[in-house]
C-alpha cells in the first residue's frame, strides 16, 4: 500500500501537470483539504490543491519535495519535508516545512503545513 503523504510530496517535483494532478487526486480524499502559510486559505479537493502545487512548480522549476521524517501520534501524522532545488543565484537551496495530516482509508482528508521545523530561534 502506498503512502499518500509521500505520493503527494513526490508530485511536487513532477514536470507534467496532468501526471501531478493525477498523483494528487490519488493521494487525497474527494473532499480533502490543504492549507499552508502560502496558500490562499484552505483549499478543498484535488483540483484546487493541484492548481496550488502547479504554481509552486511553475515558480520553482526542477525543485523537489521529499518527506525526510515522519511520525504518528493520536491518529495524526507529522511529516518534515525538504523542498530543494536551484536558487535564483544558481546555488542549491533546501527549505523545510512540517505538515500535520489526518488520513482515512489511506487518503489524506486534511493536511496543514507550517514553514520551517519549529526550531527555537
Amino acid at each position: 500500500m502506498s503512502n499518500p503523504i509521500e505520493t503527494f510530496f513526490d508530485a511536487w517535483g513532477m514536470a507534467d501537470d496532468a501526471a501531478r494532478a493525477e498523483a494528487i487526486a490519488g493521494a487525497f480524499a474527494d473532499a480533502g483539504t490543504y492549507a499552508d502559510p502560502r496558500s490562499d486559505g484552505v483549499l478543498t479537493g484535488a483540483e484546487a490543491i493541484a492548481g496550488y502545487v502547479n504554481m509552486f512548480s511553475a515558480n520553482a522549476p526542477g525543485w523537489t519535495a521529499k518527506v525526510v521524517k515522519s511520525d504518528e501520534s493520536g491518529g495524526m501524522t507529522r511529516a518534515t519535508v525538504a523542498f530543494g532545488g536551484m536558487g535564483p543565484d544558481g546555488s542549491e537551496m533546501v527549505q523545510h516545512g512540517q505538515y500535520v495530516t489526518e488520513l482515512a482509508d489511506n487518503k489524506i482528508t486534511r493536511m496543514v503545513g507550517f514553514v520551517g521545523t519549529g526550531a527555537p530561534e
